[in-house]
């Protein structure tokens, strides 16, 4: 038999029996201290107050102390927290206020169209003509080029020659015409050439273009006593257009009659054109 095996068991045992009775007498003197300390609180004595009061303070301060990081942490969190949640609030309305911008703006500009329409329906009640109204797509203006292009055209019975108007004003002629639009060649382009005729003196001659918006007025009479004021209207000459359409008035500048045109070109959004060839 092997002494060695029994030996270290019973050295085992006895440090197990060791601690169990190290533990009995730990639990007993707790008790014992539990015991006394109950004691020592129901004893109202002046130094034990004051010593109470102490250690009450000191443990009072002590776990205000330990507390404050978790405080101040926890506030920190939800500062940040709301001012995050205030940015997006912000973020919010200021996308909402654009929204309402926009809308606002667009309600202008169909309060502005709207006018606008009005307007051309009372013109085409008004003329003897008929009239049928588009839109501009496209304003080509340039030194060399002065035309417009328009959301109208043969499916809309336009056809090429017929006059161009601004409300009531003659601004040019339709030289191109496709199903869903049509070219306007305005009366300010180098290739413009007008059949017109003044008033009061009903002098005929032609409205020349020349890629600004202050055509000349040229072949007139030679003593011709045109003045500045005058007026110009289409003369319906060699059944172009109808005679009559207003035009502009003379401007006489560097010895040249220049036509200052009733419509300004820049400024147009929609078009009557005329669909009554002379």
């Amino acid at each position: 038999m092997d002494t060695r095996r029994d030996d270290f068991g019973i050295a085992v045992r006895s440090a197990f029996l060791a601690k169990g009775n190290q533990q009995r007498f730990s639990l007993f003197a707790l008790i014992i201290f539990s015991i006394v300390l109950i004691f020592i609180e129901t004893i109202e004595t002046k130094p034990l107050n004051t010593i109470r009061s102490i250690i009450k303070d000191t443990i009072y301060r002590g776990s205000l102390t330990v507390s404050l990081p978790k405080k101040s942490f926890v506030s920190f969190f939800d500062f940040t927290k709301n001012h995050v949640k205030l940015y997006e609030n912000y973020s919010h309305l200021k996308i909402e206020n654009n929204k309402l911008r926009n809308n606002i703006a667009k309600s202008e500009f169909l309060e502005l169209e709207n006018a606008q329409l009005r307007k051309l329906i009372d013109e085409q009640v008004a003329s003897s003509s008929s009239l049928v109204s588009a839109r501009v797509m496209l304003d080509k203006q340039s030194p060399y080029l002065n035309s417009f292009i328009i959301s109208s055209g043969s499916n809309k019975k336009i056809k090429n020659g017929m006059a161009a108007l601004d409300g009531v004003n003659f601004i040019g002629r339709i030289v191109d015409v496709n199903f869903f639009s049509s070219r306007i060649l305005l009366v300010s382009d180098l290739n413009s050439k007008i059949p017109a005729i003044t008033e009061p003196s009903g002098f005929h001659a032609i409205i020349s273009g020349h890629g600004k918006n202050e055509p000349t007025l040229e072949y007139l009479p030679e003593n011709h006593n045109i003045k500045n004021g005058d007026k110009i209207y289409t003369s319906g000459k060699e059944g172009v257009f109808s005679p009559g359409i207003p035009i502009g008035e003379v401007k006489i500048e560097n010895n040249k009659v220049k036509v200052i045109l009733f419509s300004n070109l820049n400024q147009i959004t929609f078009v009557n054109i005329d669909l009554n060839k002379n």
